[in-house]
């Protein structure tokens, strides 16, 4: 995939965000947003929330299903898309060292940069969360993943692209593990007759 038809509006976005460091703010922002970027690496924090829910069996179903999209991310994301496209990240880059300089805020990556996983995992987990229909618990979870996944272009380690595709690839694999969760469910309390989970 040709990236370069991308870099105009990265460039566009990456110097907006540069403008939060010329007003004198990223005082106040920078430190709440590498705190979020550390939470969201590797998606721990989705995964200990998912985790947590499979204890109780009101929210089972809602904690299989996050954890069934964060799984589905990590084969499609981490395992496929990234090693196909093989984005350099953006401190790689040549053209990128006349834009920005490299703040140093969080360690670099080794990975490749598309998609962001960070937004992948953020997004896909809040999908998940859909299932629990409470608007006061998915309105939060999907506000949280943006701010994790607009983190990851303020500490210069992805593409503004990487994190909107990322995060749109996050609700399809979201969107495919309530689908396939619901499946394995009613095939797992036809079986047992114990209703594991609770319809």
């Amino acid at each position: 995939m040709d990236f370069s038809v991308f870099l105009n509006f990265d460039k566009a976005v990456f110097q907006w965000v540069e403008k939060i460091f010329d007003y004198g703010i990223s005082g106040v922002i920078t430190p709440i947003l590498v705190f979020l970027t550390k939470l969201g690496d590797s998606g721990i924090l989705w995964i200990a929330i998912g985790i947590a829910l499979l204890f109780f069996k009101k929210t089972r179903k809602v904690g299989f299903t996050m954890l069934g999209a964060l799984a589905v991310m990590m084969v499609c994301n981490n395992f496929i898309l990234k090693n196909l496209f093989a984005r350099t990240r953006p401190y790689n880059l040549e053209v990128w060292k006349d834009w920005f300089v490299y703040p140093e805020l969080v360690k670099r990556p080794s990975s490749f940069s598309f998609p962001s996983g960070h937004s992948s995992s953020g997004f896909a987990a809040a999908t998940g969360l859909c299932t629990c229909k409470k608007a006061y618990v998915i309105v939060p979870a999907f506000i949280f993943a943006g701010l994790v996944a607009f983190s990851r272009i303020y500490v210069h380690v992805h593409y503004p692209t990487d994190v909107i595709f990322g995060a749109l690839l996050g609700i399809v694999y979201g969107v495919i593990a309530i689908f396939l969760c619901k499946w394995i469910i009613n095939k797992i309390n036809d079986k047992t007759k114990l209703t594991f989970f609770q319809a």
